[in-house]
């Protein structure tokens, strides 16, 4: 009996000594957690693009997405969530998401698109916006790659995960140049060797 209540002291001292070390760990591991999922991508508007590119001029990224697009929605969970993209997109790009079915006007170099055929509270596909229209996207999703006067440099569709995405973040911002030949992104996509994990 006296070896049992020995042993629960000895425990109990153990327990009170190592507390703060595990409470400790715990924290650190929370605190790790947090700012892994507070990493994100800064996204902005298409009317906040401009007022951007006046101050630090970037190429730019443009997320056309619809709500009802099942890859749309892969890309974002799986893709813009990746730390590589996050990380690479942030340092070098302007990211703006679009909904390329949404009501909302927007300015864009001058002009103002809207989606006249929209349908409030319509399920499903829904009237195409007009700024959609403007930057030929056909399919969903669409990474509009803009350059630093904010003109078309391609729309490139289809659902790409990380490895995939960064071949076209690399070339539009490190060897892209108005001009640039079939040839030299041949020649850029088999060097290339992706980095993203």
């Amino acid at each position: 009996m006296l070896r049992a209540i020995g042993a629960v002291a000895l425990l109990c001292d153990i327990y009170t000594m190592m507390r703060p070390f595990v409470l400790s760990v715990f924290l650190l591991a929370a605190s790790a957690s947090l700012l892994a999922q507070g990493a994100s991508i800064q996204w902005m508007s298409v009317n906040d693009l401009e007022a951007a590119q006046a101050q630090e001029p970037r190429k730019v990224m443009i997320d056309v997405y619809t709500q009802w697009c099942g890859p749309c929605k892969m890309m974002m969970a799986n893709t813009f969530t990746n730390g590589d993209v996050i990380a690479y997109i942030n340092e070098n790009y302007y990211a703006v998401k679009f909904d390329a079915e949404g009501p909302d006007p927007v300015e864009f170099k001058g002009k103002t698109f809207s989606n006249p055929t929209y349908v409030p509270n319509k399920r499903g596909r829904n009237g195409v916006h007009e700024l959609s229209r403007a930057f030929n996207v056909g399919a969903y999703p669409t990474i509009v790659y803009l350059d630093e006067n904010l003109d078309m440099i391609a729309p490139i569709s289809g659902y790409k995960q990380p490895q995939q995405l960064e071949l076209y973040l690399r070339f539009f911002d490190e060897a892209w140049q108005t001009g640039t030949s079939q040839e030299e992104w041949d020649a850029f996509q088999q060097s290339f060797t992706p980095t993203f994990k």
